[in-house]
């Protein structure tokens, strides 16, 4: 028998806020959140997988989804599973049958610090799936591991309830109580670069902020 390890439930934010957060694009919410490390290397495993939800936080031991099982049975509809499998990449930790255990429980995705596989019948099933990488070697079932509290995927830190958002660009963590004003910031981003697009189509975009940034040295041909 091996040690799981459950941590208090952490609940996420409320159903307004995480509306404002569905349609936010992870390079806007990382913008509004000073550019701090998202998850570098954990990206979509197949072409338009899109989720956003409350996390639930597991941490397993490299190449063994035991806990992962577990944490899949006591997940609620909508969370999004993050998995902390040490980033090792030899063997998958999710596969069709776990994700398709996870979609009819009403889990939103998954998010892997590691391995996953069977790419065609995940996206058969549609269930949004993040990873580091594809192996077709599959898991150990012995734990130990942890489910709730916090993980950290490939540097970034994941709080249960805190909000993930993932995107063909990879994949963020909004910390939930600070989930509003992240989500007002991004809007007002996105407001600018609107304008910013508008200006470009126009000819008329202020480039004048490039100049007034740099201090420039001019090398003569003489010189050179």
């Amino acid at each position: 028998m091996s040690e799981c390890v459950i941590h208090p439930r952490a609940d996420g934010p409320d159903e307004a806020t995480l509306s404002r957060l569905d349609p936010l694009p992870t390079s806007a919410l990382s913008d509004s959140m000073r550019r701090l490390p998202g998850a570098p290397g954990v990206l979509p495993l197949f072409s338009g997988c899109r989720l956003v939800g409350p996390a639930l936080a597991v941490r397993t031991r490299p190449g063994d989804n035991l806990v992962v099982h577990k944490a899949v049975d006591l997940a609620r509809p909508g969370e999004v599973l993050v998995i902390d499998a040490g980033g090792d990449t030899a063997r998958a930790i999710v596969g069709d049958l776990l994700c398709r255990y996870a979609a009819s429980r009403g889990l939103a995705g998954i998010v892997l610090d590691g391995a996953a596989r069977d790419v065609v019948e995940l996206h058969e099933l549609g269930l949004p799936v993040f990873a580091r990488a594809v192996s077709h070697l599959g898991p150990y079932k012995n734990g130990p591991g942890e489910i709730g509290g916090s993980v950290s995927i490939a540097g970034m830190t994941v709080r249960s309830g805190d909000v993930v958002v993932g995107d063909a660009d990879g994949v963020i963590a909004v910390p939930a109580a600070r989930a509003d004003a992240i989500a007002t910031a991004a809007e007002e981003l996105l407001r600018a670069e609107a304008a910013a697009v508008d200006a470009i189509d126009r000819g008329t975009w202020d480039r004048s902020w490039i100049d007034a940034s740099l201090t420039i040295t001019r090398i003569d041909d003489e010189e050179s």
